[in-house]
């Protein structure tokens, strides 16, 4: 089974990327975040001509939603509200073989890294904080867990361009590194891309808009995600990040990401 998982940056306005995407990746399920549309405007028939007959839309009007698309049928489904705010940022479903995969995006944060002043950034670390908590509490390690999606923080030195100009950029602080690994450690993750790309490597999945000629600097970083629980490590097949995404025609700042399992 291919996962792919991308912050498409609006679904209506890049309709025509999707399948790009899908005649270069091949995925069996899609996640795609920040998808900008109501439920009852998603545009269903692209995806059903594109093989995925089963489908898991929570969004609303221009702002964050996320997506599960899949040629795999659906078990059970259902969504999350965290922070007090039903604001459509976390959508799972139940696939064949007891594999539960859960399309989170964690709030952006802002632009100022602290709390006190900055509302999206309290947003961003309490949202973290409850994801966690949720997984530890309602879950078990022991179950067949996937967890993707544009998380929003870049944990590794090598997730980011330069750590230590990126340390007091949200992102990258050092206290969403802390909670980060805190939701990590919260059922024993296995972050499945740097499972196969090795943590020493620069990775990035994201580049700003602000960088016109993105690969001359190359300021990157890694900011969506693929987990597992343990119980599905043994299962991981391959990894890929999609970098040359980043040069189609009017595309998202993020790049997709797949992950494979043999499942």
């Amino acid at each position: 089974m291919r996962i792919a998982t991308w912050n498409i940056n609006s679904v209506r306005i890049r309709l025509g990327l999707v399948k790009k995407l899908v005649e270069q990746l091949d995925p069996d399920v899609l996640c795609l975040q920040e998808t900008k549309v109501p439920d009852e405007l998603f545009p269903h028939h692209a995806f059903e001509k594109l093989g995925f007959k089963h489908r898991l839309v929570h969004g609303m009007k221009g702002y964050n939603g996320v997506a599960i698309l899949s040629r795999v049928a659906f078990a059970g489904t259902g969504t999350q509200g965290w922070c007090g705010k039903q604001d459509c940022r976390h959508a799972y479903v139940k696939l064949k073989g007891g594999v539960e995969l859960h399309n989170i995006y964690i709030p952006a944060g802002g632009d100022i890294p602290d709390p006190k002043v900055n509302d999206k950034f309290a947003h961003k670390l309490g949202f973290v904080d409850e994801v966690g908590a949720w997984f530890g509490k309602a879950r078990d390690k022991k179950q067949k867990l996937i967890a993707v999606g544009d998380f929003n923080i870049a944990p590794l030195e090598t997730d980011v361009w330069s750590h230590k100009q990126l340390l007091d950029v949200v992102s990258h602080t050092p206290i969403e590194v802390e909670k980060f690994g805190r939701m990590q450690r919260s059922l024993d993750w296995v972050d499945a891309v740097r499972h196969f790309i090795p943590p020493e490597q620069k990775l990035y999945t994201w580049w700003s808009y602000r960088n016109r000629d993105w690969k001359v600097g190359d300021r990157g970083r890694r900011l969506d995600h693929v987990w597992t629980t343990p119980a599905l490590e043994s299962k991981l097949k391959s990894a890929r990040v999609l970098r040359d995404a980043r040069d189609w025609d009017n595309t998202s700042d993020h790049v997709p990401v797949t992950v494979e399992l043999a499942i």
